[in-house]
Formats: C-alpha cells, sequence, structure tokens
C-alpha cells in the first residue's frame, strides 16, 4: 500500500511567486548556469544541425530559378528535424527549472505554452500563406496527436512495470469539462450550417460566410475567457489555505512534487533560464518554419491527398522532434536497465500532451480566428463533417480512459489504435467543397487576384 506524503505546513509553502523567484537561484552564476545547460542533455550535441539546416534552406531558396541545383527535400528536412531535437528538449528543460520559481502550477503552463511553440508556429505560417482549409485540418490533426497517440505511448511506457499510474483527479475533472467544451465549439457552427443549408440550398454564401464568421469570432473570445478563468481556477483555487497547490485527497505522488518544487533548489540562475527560452523559441520559429516548407514539397510530388496531409503527416512532422526526444529517454532507460542502474517506475502518469490539446483547443485556434477577423481574413471555427466526428470520438475516449484518474498499458495501446484508425480512414476522406468555399474570402481572395 503506498505512504501518503503529508503537505507541507503552510509557512514552508506560503511562498509568493515574488518571494521564490527573487531569492532562489541568486547564487548560481551566468558561467555556472550556462555550463549547466551545455550538458543538461547529449542530444545538445545535435545544436550542429541547427546551422545546417538553415544553410541548406536558404541556399535552395537562392537557386529558385533553377530547380535542378535544389537539394533533396529529404535534407533539408531531415536537417531541420534534428536540428527541433536539442531546441525542445532545451525548452523542456527551461520548463521544469522555471517550476522552481514560479510553482508547479505556473511551471506547467509555461511548459506547456512552450512546447506548443512548433505547432503554434506551423499555425501561423499556415495563417500567413492564407491555406485555411489545410490549417483547420492541422489543427484538427494537432489535437487529434495530443490526445490520442502522444498520451497512448506515454501510457504504455509508463504502465509497462505497474498495474495503474495516477493522474491528477482535480486536473483530470476539469480537463474533462474543457475538451468538450472545445469540440462543442466547433460543433456550433457546423449545426448551423448544416441547418441553413438544407432549409435553403440556394443560400447566399456571401451572406452564409458573414453568420458563420461572426459566430465564431464570438465563441473565439468565449473561449479564450474560459481559458483563462480554468487556468485562474488551478492556480488560485478557493478555500483559506490554498498556498499549497495540491489539494488535501491529492495523490501522494503530486504532494511530493510539490515538495520537491519548494525544498530542492535549481539547477540554473533565473535570468539565465528565461534568455535560454526566449532564444531557444526565437530558433523554433523559423526552423519549423523550413521543416513545413520543405514537408510541403512531399505532398505535391507524392500526390498525397491534402486532407491526410494536414489531419496526420504535418501533425506527426512536427512532433517528430519531441518522438526523437522521447525515444532516445527510452534508449537511456534501457541501456541504464542493463547496466543494473534500472530506477523506479514512475507512479504518476505523464498527461502534458492533453494539457497542450486543451491549450492549442481553447487557446491557439481561437487566436488565429481573432488574427482572421482583424485582418479580414475569413478563418473560422466551421469544420468538416469528418473533421469534428473524429474530434468528438476523441474527446469521447479520452475522457473515459482517464474518467477514473488512473492508466494503463491497455488504455494506452487503445488510444494509438483508435489514432490508427483514424489516419487509415483518412486518407480516403474527401473535405467537403461548400465548407472550403466558404474558407475564401477578404485579403486572401484579394492577393490571389
Amino acid at each position: 500500500m503506498q505512504e501518503s506524503v503529508a503537505p507541507p505546513t503552510k509557512n514552508i509553502s506560503s511562498f509568493w511567486l515574488k518571494t521564490r523567484f527573487l531569492t532562489r537561484g541568486r547564487r548560481i552564476g551566468i558561467w555556472k548556469s550556462v555550463k549547466t545547460i551545455v550538458f543538461s542533455s547529449w542530444l545538445n550535441v545535435l545544436v550542429i544541425f541547427i546551422p545546417l539546416s538553415w544553410i541548406a534552406h536558404f541556399l535552395n531558396r537562392e537557386d529558385a530559378e533553377h530547380p535542378e541545383h535544389y537539394y533533396p527535400f529529404s535534407i533539408t528536412f531531415s536537417l531541420a528535424l534534428f536540428a527541433l531535437v536539442p531546441l525542445q528538449g532545451l525548452v523542456e528543460y527551461g520548463g521544469e527549472q522555471m517550476s522552481f520559481y514560479c510553482g508547479k502550477d505556473l511551471g506547467d503552463l509555461i511548459s506547456v505554452t512552450l512546447s506548443n511553440t512548433v505547432e503554434a508556429v506551423l499555425a501561423i505560417v499556415l495563417f500567413s500563406k492564407c491555406e485555411f482549409r489545410l490549417l483547420q485540418s492541422t489543427m484538427v490533426g494537432v489535437t487529434l496527436l495530443h490526445l490520442l497517440f502522444v498520451p497512448g505511448i506515454t501510457f504504455i511506457v509508463g504502465g509497462a512495470k505497474l498495474v495503474y499510474q495516477e493522474l491528477n483527479p482535480h486536473i483530470a475533472q476539469l480537463n474533462h469539462t474543457l475538451l468538450i467544451t472545445g469540440v462543442l465549439s466547433m460543433v456550433l457552427p457546423f449545426a448551423l450550417y448544416t441547418t441553413i443549408h438544407e432549409v435553403d440550398s440556394s443560400s447566399d454564401t456571401n451572406a452564409l460566410q458573414v453568420k458563420i464568421l461572426m459566430i465564431s469570432r464570438g465563441l473565439a473570445v468565449i473561449l479564450h475567457y474560459l481559458y483563462i478563468l480554468s487556468r485562474i481556477f488551478l492556480h488560485n483555487p478557493p478555500g483559506n489555505d490554498n498556498s499549497f497547490r495540491a489539494l488535501p485527497d491529492a495523490p501522494a505522488a503530486i504532494v511530493q512534487q510539490e515538495r520537491d518544487l519548494l525544498e530542492k533548489e535549481p539547477e540554473i540562475n533565473p535570468w539565465v533560464c528565461m534568455i535560454l527560452l526566449v532564444l531557444t523559441i526565437g530558433l523554433i520559429a523559423p526552423t519549423t518554419q523550413f521543416l513545413a516548407d520543405s514537408v510541403d514539397i512531399v505532398r505535391e510530388e507524392g500526390s498525397i491527398p491534402e486532407e491526410w496531409f494536414g489531419l496526420i503527416l504535418l501533425p506527426l512532422a512536427t512532433y517528430s522532434a519531441d518522438g526523437l526526444l522521447a525515444f532516445g529517454h527510452f534508449l537511456r532507460s534501457i541501456v541504464r536497465h542493463f547496466r543494473g542502474q534500472s530506477t523506479e517506475p514512475l507512479v504518476l502518469a505523464k498527461a502534458r500532451s492533453i494539457d497542450m490539446a486543451i491549450q492549442f483547443n481553447l487557446f491557439w485556434v481561437p487566436v488565429l480566428v481573432v488574427t482572421g477577423w482583424v485582418n479580414n481574413k475569413p478563418m473560422s471555427l466551421l469544420f468538416d463533417r469528418f473533421e469534428v466526428i473524429v474530434l468528438i470520438g476523441a474527446c469521447f475516449l479520452v475522457n473515459y480512459v482517464t474518467a477514473d484518474a488512473k492508466t494503463n498499458w491497455a488504455e494506452g495501446a487503445t488510444m494509438v489504435s483508435f489514432y490508427v484508425m483514424i489516419a487509415l480512414t483518412a486518407w480516403f476522406y474527401v473535405s467537403d467543397p461548400e465548407i472550403s468555399q466558404l474558407l475564401v474570402g477578404g485579403h486572401c481572395q484579394a492577393a490571389s487576384e
């Protein structure tokens, strides 16, 4: 039977953000912090691929008038992919270190936001190109990837030595509500479109587009408001003594994590950590664009359906860096096992990817809608019927798996299997041309003319 860990007393846990940030890590010098960052992971040796990927991209760009001088697209793609691996690792490490200064809740929010950088940059690139149909498919694909495939793999690996792993029950319950709300916000515009189309199939396309955009923009504002409220609740739950974030009936592993963040010392200086994150994000943004540009050639040369490209291939490409990073950690654990250095299995399941899906759905997608509103671009929450249905199915499965705040490897295998089912079906999926037509207009249409 697992021993319970008593929460620390109020005088230990009542660190305000300002106090923790200004008092901790001050004795860690800049040089020591830099040295710690360099040796934080062996994957940092892959930083050599960052300049190589940039060189390959700009050489191809300079030879645009001479396609025969192009490097094979696979070279640029591979270089950009390996360049993102150490950058993603540094983002993860920097987010973990910020938790010592900001607390677990704000630290997790920072980590989730930074981990969504690649997907957010990809969405912004597609938005700037006015490829709204492909953008919508990619947004759905990113959500499916982080709801099914990524946590499924995590539950399989984490549950290999345990009957079950635990989730934070309070966050899991809130996540259920946020997930279904985010998906339902996509159902409403589609329901309106279907109703109007059935009542009057000859309705004016421009008038219908205006209605869909008005509704989408209103829903985007509401979703932003809802996401902000959820972060406030998690950061400052109601109660007389809420300075300690782990609630009384939280799993022992959650309480121990909170205790470690309060009692253990960080490894790097807070200012160096912030500079690290800013520089890393600055390198991730263009590298992700190079990756997206090279993968786009795959679709054109391989005659891959646009719908499958957006739903499956492009999200998997952006996740490849994280996948390689996780694979490296997995290989390291195997080596330690054969050396007799096996560590205790993690009782607490890693479900950060579900938080990433929620943030992407309730924050980044509305950001794109509002940005389209400001720039007079027809970005809306009207998604295709197939996309809405698979999102509802994924949301239902995830909520069912995490309903008891426990997971095991069999449930993880089920989630991955359902993702593969969606990928198989999506190969034959063709988007609704009338919905695609509603995503044309404004500045994009003027530019195309």
